[in-house]
């Protein structure tokens, strides 16, 4: 018998029986529960893989847009506090990476221990410094300068018509977002990922996350620009599956 559907916010991409691990995955700006669908290929049978949805996209397309960090957060982490708890890896690919960040801060603050590691990609701890996108021209022309499939996409006046409001409101999110300079440090173990010729951080930049746990921290560098997963998906997706350490007895 499968279990039982989510929250809302949680989209499974595979089905165990009993999970012996968990690998939950946060989408960047514009982005939605989809985009880590093919990642179900490289888990293996014990592994939930588990993609979160924001409000307003896919099967939440009627849903109101969330337009500020804490609420988006908060919701993502009492969805993941109603599931039993397995040893959990956290991916979060450029915006995604600040939501797992800030959803993992919120799981600590609970007591939650069984998240074990957290995979930032494409993102530094600010984020990067730009100035406010206003037109719709701008949207399109921030989306193309960092490559991946909305790029194209938006070449498509139906399709720019309907994720423009979904992109806009993603980097009206990120954009106004501020870590807390006194957030206490994670307890989980940090994995920072880049794109060598990613535009919006450099591997120097993407390193300053050792800063913001106790844990122990990875830096990997790939080849490619901010969307350098996309090509790698294969090496990343495995890389975000590795088997988390053991939870605290």
């Amino acid at each position: 018998m499968p279990p039982s559907s989510p929250s809302p916010y949680l989209t499974r991409h595979t089905r165990p029986d009993r999970p012996a691990r968990r690998l939950v995955c946060f989408p960047h700006a514009g982005g939605a529960a989809s985009f880590y669908r093919p990642w179900a290929r490289y888990a293996d049978p014990s592994l939930e893989l588990l993609a979160v949805q924001y409000p307003g996209r896919e099967n939440r397309f009627r849903e109101p847009l969330v337009p500020t960090m804490d609420p988006l957060a908060a919701a993502v982490a009492d969805a993941l506090l109603a599931l039993p708890p397995v040893p959990t890896v956290f991916f979060g690919h450029s915006m995604g990476a600040a939501v797992a960040y800030e959803t993992l801060l919120r799981l600590e603050g609970a007591g939650a221990c069984h998240v074990t590691r957290l995979c930032v990609s494409g993102r530094s701890p600010d984020g990067a410094a730009r100035p406010a996108v206003r037109t719709d021209d701008e949207v399109v022309e921030a989306v193309g300068s960092l490559g991946g499939t909305h790029a194209a996409v938006l070449d498509d006046p139906d399709l720019r018509e309907l994720l423009l409001p979904v992109i806009r409101n993603d980097y009206h999110l990120i954009d106004v977002y501020r870590r807390r300079a006194d957030a206490p440090l994670l307890h989980a173990d940090v994995h920072a990922l880049t794109g060598d010729r990613d535009p919006q951080v450099t591997p120097g930049e993407a390193a300053g996350w050792s800063a913001l746990t106790s844990g122990s921290f990875t830096l990997t560098v790939l080849e490619g620009d901010h969307f350098y997963l996309v090509p790698a998906v294969g090496r990343v997706a495995r890389a975000a599956m590795e088997p988390a350490r053991p939870l605290p007895v």
